[in-house]
């Protein structure tokens, strides 16, 4: 019995190798487009950078955003990518920050950005203040990474093209 379950899960392990091998170049060029997509998006058509971020402490896991910056750090725009987040509680961060939303981070400056339960001016999603603390975490990162790029390239941040 043993030697016939081993045999079946080398061939079901097989199977499911063949199977990742022949889907992943797909699955990777969806996911590039889609950041491309993500990228217009979250510029609006403004001139800034676009820069994708992860933070590994959601509550659910990792979550990745795109943010789209003005080059002196005003949030245009931002679309979650990724997230682990629970259902109906911290996955409304898609929706939660947009303009006009209880969260609303559009026209604010990043890089210091705090929920209010931690003396900041953003409202945390209801019942999700570890995937807000998350969320705030990947703006004020690309803001940092923004920052970083200008100190490098010796740009002032009002001269610096476009990065999209």
């Amino acid at each position: 019995m043993a030697i016939v379950l081993t045999g079946i899960a080398v061939v079901a392990g097989a199977a499911l190798g063949y199977v990742n091998s022949i889907t992943a170049p797909t699955i990777e060029a969806l996911k590039v487009q889609q950041e491309k997509e993500a990228e217009q998006e979250v510029l609006n058509g403004q001139e800034g950078s676009a820069i994708k971020i992860t933070d590994p402490k959601g509550f659910g896991g990792a979550l990745t955003v795109m943010v789209g910056l003005a080059q002196d750090g005003t949030i245009l725009g931002y679309k979650v990518l990724e997230s682990s987040e629970t259902p109906g509680l911290g996955a409304k961060a898609q929706d939660w920050f947009q303009k006009g939303q209880k969260g609303d981070i559009i026209g604010k400056q990043a890089g210091k950005l705090e929920v209010s339960k931690d003396g900041g001016e953003v409202d945390a999603i209801t019942a999700s203040t570890i995937t807000s603390r998350a969320f705030l975490r990947c703006i004020n990162a690309a803001y940092k990474t923004l920052s970083e790029n200008d100190a490098q390239s010796g740009a002032s941040p009002q001269a610096k093209p476009n990065n999209n």
